[in-house]
């Protein structure tokens, strides 16, 4: 039997938190074991239920939601979904300063309270909730980044012999994630040089209207540019990019970025294996394709189009849960060659391009 997902809420509109609640506790698989009206109430709930993940609204009197998540990561550190009207497309200062704070991942409020835009957003928030409660976090103090550990002086340093000899196997590296993905793929970068000879594409599953704040977010965290992939463009090394909201991102013949249109039954859009698949086709063996944890099995048939191509293929080791669906799918194919835990993606990847 699986164990339910405990669940505060933090949100000082009472029409949001009923809807919300009501919502949430229909599904099996969600428990709301406390509320809050602020954030000063909310910590006193959080610390009494220490529940699985925390779900709070951005603006509110006493403690705000920016507040509550500096609090709780560097007090009683947990998954943290922050829901609000405020980190829209336009919101991009206000999803910055929540990541940089340390919250997993941001979620745009439906633009009216009414209880059929909330219903619509059921399964999205129940499959968020799920994939965060299996994140692993740690403390973060103020000013600190959320950066993986440093590397070893000397070993990863930046020195331009150790990408010298890169173009002799591997030309690309592609990684997928779900939601909350934005903090294992800076666990990964962060620990990559800033004169890295590759260029990065990422597909990413988030909510609509925050990419921008979190590239944004990811841009200052590491020494590589981060930018939405730009159609008839060509991945340089020292990039990363990300597939744009609601297209897929593909290469095409010429290798560059063209962007198509995701079919309708198609629940994950951008689609991570879209993207694998593309890029396998162009690059073949000089693919290195990087598959992070996450429910369903988008991504799956993308590994294994890398693996078929003679390429390297790596999934992240969540050791089970309800997030590792997409990687156990992709093992079902004999995709992946290499599981590793997050801290370990980028030093295999360095030593496996310095060979």
């Amino acid at each position: 039997m699986t164990t339910s997902k405990k669940v505060v809420l933090v949100e000082d509109s009472p029409v949001a938190l009923e809807i919300l609640q009501r919502l949430l506790n229909s599904s099996p698989e969600v428990d709301v074991v406390g509320t809050a009206r602020d954030g000063v109430e909310g910590l006193e709930v959080i610390n009494r239920t220490q529940p699985d993940v925390i779900c709070t609204d951005l603006l509110m009197e006493n403690m705000d939601g920016l507040e509550l998540t500096k609090r709780v990561m560097a007090e009683n550190p947990r998954p943290i979904l922050v829901i609000s009207n405020f980190v829209q497309k336009t919101d991009v200062d206000n999803v910055f300063r929540l990541l940089q704070a340390g919250a997993s991942d941001v979620f745009p409020k439906p633009s009216t309270d009414s209880p059929t835009d909330y219903e619509q957003l059921k399964a999205a928030l129940v499959t968020k909730i799920k994939i965060l409660s299996n994140m692993k976090v740690t403390a973060k103090r103020p000013g600190q980044s959320l950066s993986a550990k440093p590397m070893a002086s000397g070993a990863f340093s930046g020195n331009q012999p150790l990408m010298r000899n890169v173009s002799a196997r591997v030309k690309v590296i592609a990684i997928g994630a779900s939601t909350g993905g934005l903090q294992s793929i800076q666990k990964i970068v962060t620990q990559l040089p800033s004169n890295f000879a590759l260029p990065i594409i990422c597909t990413v599953h988030v909510s609509t209207g925050v990419l921008s704040g979190l590239i944004n977010w990811l841009s200052s965290e590491c020494s590589l540019k981060a930018k939405v992939a730009e159609v008839g463009e060509s991945p340089a090394p020292g990039t990363i990019y990300f597939a744009p909201e609601k297209c897929d991102l593909e290469i095409d013949m010429r290798g560059k970025f063209i962007y198509s249109n995701c079919p309708v039954d198609n629940k994950h859009c951008p689609s991570i294996s879209v993207a694998f698949k593309s890029i396998a086709k162009y690059y073949g063996k000089a693919t290195a394709g990087v598959l992070l944890s996450g429910i369903g099995r988008d991504g799956a048939e993308g590994l294994q189009a890398i693996a078929q191509a003679g390429g390297i293929t790596i999934a992240q080791d969540e050791k089970g849960g309800a997030a590792y669906g997409m990687v156990k799918e992709a093992m079902s194919l004999n995709a992946v060659q290499q599981v590793l835990t997050i801290d370990k993606i980028a030093p295999f990847l360095l030593k496996t391009l310095s060979e």
